[in-house]
């Protein structure tokens, strides 16, 4: 009897499956087929997603350019994709089309204490309670983004070391991280609570090879640097 064909992605070598190889290796390394399979989701009876991806795009001639000017209809014609398919599919076409005629945002780079206050007073000079926040930067020392930790009340907020550098280590080009959190209060003297917390994010940082550049207390239009000041 013959046996039938298994098309569920769950099924193949954990290094075969699109989703789980772009998160081991990274976007680059999957190919038009792959990247389209993940659109996809499944395939049919009798083939993999991935082997419904190449057929997708033999029928645009190999061609992403081509592949963005078929038609719904056609795209429906295949086996295995339903308007819904094929709509995910138009609609990543269209993005990429429109991703070619935007500029690139210009990120702002980070030399000094200064310029970190600069991009982190208005999220937190004025909140009447404490908040952590972390600048994510690359090589290159531009800003990748600004994430918040965690909001607590007038004295204090808790900061989870874990959670910090899994919001880091989403961003593939995360080099180094900048620290920061209010006191509501007006005094910009670092606790012991800030030391040592600092202290235990810097460690940790080590291990992970990101390094913590400064961690700034800002109250109101001052601020405190920790590299500044020799805490670091």
């Amino acid at each position: 009897m013959e046996t039938l064909k298994l098309s569920s992605i769950k099924t193949w070598a954990e290094a075969d499956r699109p989703r789980e190889k772009m998160i081991l290796k990274g976007k680059n390394a999957l190919s038009d087929a792959e990247l389209l399979a993940i659109l996809l989701g499944s395939g049919s009876r009798n083939e993999s997603a991935v082997e419904l991806a190449q057929k997708i795009l033999r029928a645009a001639n190999d061609n992403l350019n081509d592949l963005g000017q078929t038609t719904l209809k056609d795209l429906q014609k295949h086996k295995g994709v339903g308007e819904a398919k094929a709509i995910t599919i138009a609609a990543a076409m269209e993005l990429g089309r429109r991703r070619q005629s935007t500029t690139p945002t210009q990120r702002p780079s980070i030399r000094s204490s200064q310029d970190a206050f600069n991009i982190l007073a208005s999220l937190v000079m004025d909140l009447p309670h404490e908040e952590f926040w972390v600048l994510i930067l690359n090589r290159a020392n531009k800003v990748l983004r600004s994430v918040q930790i965690s909001s607590g009340g007038l004295a204090g907020t808790v900061v989870d070391t874990k959670k910090i550098y899994q919001r880091v280590l989403d961003h593939e080009r995360a080099n180094s991280i900048i620290l920061c959190h209010n006191h509501p209060s007006g005094n910009l003297s670092p606790s012991k609570a800030d030391l040592d917390v600092t202290k235990k994010i810097k460690a940790a940082g080590q291990v992970l090879d990101i390094q913590v550049l400064d961690h700034l207390i800002i109250s109101g239009n001052s601020y405190l640097s920790f590299a500044d000041e020799g805490y670091l």
